[in-house]
């Protein structure tokens, strides 16, 4: 018997990193080449090409913090470091298809960024929240590799002063936002275009997060801002006598590519107890959304056929259909009336006509916690090695 190995494909990464600003000016000069002057770019030029397009001037809306410029710079700075592999603490360093890499997580983006962009299909982050107390970084922006080494404790702190971000701070939040710019910018750059990334936040910086991922990805890129309840039970030690028990998952695309594939169907639904020909179905509602205000023709009265009961909408809802796709149904035998007037008709669904064996699942996940999580830690240590992690179910049973 011989035995067969399969193959696997190992992507090289880059030991050095891409220039992102030339690669930006690069993209600019295939699109708008009449822009350049002498190598330069002409903005001028570029508003009149761009038309209506381009906007300018005080009464615009845009987001801005202290240390923009500063964020944007460093996005812009190419990275001194060097990936370094390391066989000796690696398992099966010659043909595993997986890579663990250890640094400063904007140094290593920009490493990746010329062998990986545009490669990637889901980014999931969990940065820092912004609490007070878990985000720590540097007072000095300018070398964010000598910060890890600092933060990580491999060298010492001589000359650089770290600090925590208290909200006495004047920069409380402009800090949080020029560490998180330039990071989630090129996690951007590496996304497919049916790429998708998902970010956990909680109250503290969900709003600032939301406008600058608005600015980075486009914000007819949202695609939802999920709530997870991640505490099992009530926080009896919350001082303002409320227990803030969920966080959030922001979900944002690289295009319109990208669709979630949603939950199975729940097919203990459908069932045949009229023996209709046309096989399994189910019933459903069928009210709408719009008020008689906002949709006037799904406000509008339907009789049975066989009693001659007369039924009308909520006045809040109206009926999904209009009044000639509700007489179709009708016709066809699709539609369940009530006994009553009191009642309300639904529609017959049949299982044979649904395009898809997938539903949406809800913005609201409330069945995994951040306990199992803990638990989970220290089952594999031993000891609490981790504040609030995130469980494993939660990761790979969403994302």
């Amino acid at each position: 018997m011989t035995e067969q190995r399969q193959a696997v494909k190992r992507d090289h990464v880059a030991s050095s990193s891409g220039d992102v600003l030339e690669i930006q000016v690069t993209r600019l000069r295939e699109v708008f080449p009449e822009v350049f002057v002498e190598g330069k770019i002409d903005f001028d030029k570029l508003k009149v090409m761009l038309g209506a397009a381009a906007e300018s001037g005080p009464g615009r809306f845009h987001f801005s913090w202290a240390g923009k410029d500063d964020a944007v710079s460093l996005l812009q700075t190419p990275s001194r470091a060097t990936l370094v592999p390391c066989p000796e603490e690696s398992v099966n360093f010659e043909s595993t298809g997986n890579a663990f890499i250890e640094g400063d997580n904007l140094e290593v983006l920009k490493l990746l960024f010329k062998s990986y962009f545009g490669r990637v299909k889901l980014i999931y982050i969990d940065p820092p929240y912004n609490t007070g107390q878990d985000f720590v970084y540097p007072d000095n922006y300018a070398d964010p590799l000598k910060t890890y080494l600092q933060i990580t404790g491999q060298v010492d702190a001589e000359g650089n002063l770290l600090t925590s971000n208290p909200e006495t701070s004047g920069r409380y939040h402009s800090a949080w936002l020029s560490m998180m710019y330039p990071r989630l910018f090129l996690a951007r750059q590496l996304l497919r275009e049916d790429g998708v990334i998902c970010i956990s936040i909680d109250d503290h910086e969900v709003h600032h997060l939301r406008m600058i991922m608005n600015e980075t990805f486009g914000e007819e890129n949202f695609i939802a801002q999920l709530v997870w309840k991640s505490r099992q039970y009530p926080d009896a030690r919350a001082n303002t006598g409320i227990s803030t028990d969920h966080e959030y998952i922001l979900v944002y695309v690289r295009s319109d590519e990208f669709r979630f594939r949603g939950s199975e169907r729940d097919e203990t639904k459908f069932d045949n107890p009229d023996d209709d020909p046309r096989g399994l179905w189910m019933s459903r509602s069928m009210l709408g959304l719009a008020t008689a205000d906002q949709r006037p023709n799904l406000h509008y009265e339907i009789v049975d056929p066989s009693t001659g009961n007369r039924f009308r909408p909520s006045p809040d809802t109206g009926w999904r259909y209009g009044k000639d796709k509700m007489q179709k149904l009708t016709d066809e035998h699709c539609i369940l009336f009530p006994p009553t007037p009191e009642g309300r008709p639904r529609e017959k669904k049949f299982r044979k006509d649904m395009t898809s064996d997938f539903i949406g699942f809800p913005s609201i996940i409330q069945d995994v916690f951040t306990a199992q999580g803990t638990a989970e830690i220290r089952e594999i240590f031993g000891f609490q090695a981790i504040d609030f992690p995130k469980p494993s179910l939660f990761l790979h049973g969403r994302f």
